[in-house]
């Protein structure tokens, strides 16, 4: 019987092999895992979801926002920290800002201007700009001062423009203030400062962060900061405390019932020593529904 030739040998086997493992490695190897990962892990393998009256609510390691039709936070419920995955705890979105410690300077929007699809311009905040807010509006909503660092009074990055970029300031503006709004100062080195306009070109500048005076910072920073994967279900004790009173009001209960809550809800530290002491948002406020 004549051989086949060579190279249709080299193919056929090449074939055989590509079957053979596609079976292996690609059927195979998967349901060998899965029925292990079901058998051994099954909550965790399923996605540690969570239920309430039977229904999956949630996951017990992916946040999830607890606010209304509106997008406000509903008061009677303990708030996750912000997320940047898509909207907002989006499993297919997550990562995060890839904002860092220079981005301080927002892109105001311009009045009446329309980005590419005619959508009205709404500029960019800068994570400077983001966290100022954010503090803002947590320590309006839990009774407490949302002053820090860098932040002016109306909640956005106190920042100033200071023009020539070297030698003796002959005009400041702030930068992150748009007319008609009072600059979070009035002088700078002799000059007075001017509100920003917005769509004016102020890269010539030199950039002047402006500290300020605060001296206790009341919000915690993962009040007003992502996580990286924007999917963190925890919050620390910090903030959890913070939120206690504003829950305990709402719901009409003891707040030493809800801080019992909160202690029922607290993970340690991993091994024992990596990190710090964590409270599951989500497992919380379930517990608090039960009463």
């Amino acid at each position: 019987m004549e051989r086949l030739p060579s190279w249709l040998r080299q193919h056929l086997a090449a074939l055989r092999a590509l079957l053979v493992l596609t079976l292996i490695l690609g059927a195979a190897y998967p349901l060998v895992v899965t029925g292990i990962a079901q058998a051994v892990f099954n909550g965790r393998a399923n996605g540690s979801l969570v239920q309430k009256d039977g229904k999956d609510v949630g996951s017990a390691v992916i946040g999830q926002n607890f606010t209304g039709k509106d997008g406000a936070p509903v008061g009677k419920y303990f708030q996750s920290r912000p997320s940047a995955a898509g909207d907002g705890y989006d499993p297919l979105s997550t990562g995060a800002s890839n904002l860092g410690p220079e981005s301080v300077l927002d892109v105001l929007p311009v009045p009446g201007a329309k980005d590419a699809e005619g959508n009205p311009d709404t500029g960019k905040q800068s994570l400077l700009t983001q966290v100022c807010a954010r503090s803002k509006a947590v320590g309006e909503r839990e009774g407490v001062s949302g002053a820090r660092p860098y932040c002016t009074a109306d909640g956005v990055g106190a920042v100033l423009k200071v023009f020539p970029a070297v030698g003796t300031p002959a005009r400041v503006v702030s930068a992150n203030q748009a007319c008609p709004a009072t600059p979070f100062v009035a002088e700078y080195r002799g000059v007075k400062v001017e509100c920003a306009k917005p769509g004016e070109d102020l890269s010539a500048g030199r950039t002047v962060p402006v500290r300020g005076d605060v001296t206790a910072v009341k919000v915690p920073a993962d009040a007003v900061t992502a996580s990286g994967s924007g999917l963190d279900p925890h919050i620390s004790l910090a903030y959890a405390e913070l939120q206690a009173p504003r829950v305990a009001r709402e719901r009409g209960i003891d707040v030493a019932k809800v801080r019992t809550l909160i202690g029922e809800n607290t993970t340690g530290r991993a091994l024992g020593f990596m990190g710090e002491p964590a409270v599951n948002v989500l497992e919380l406020n379930l517990a608090l529904d039960r009463g």
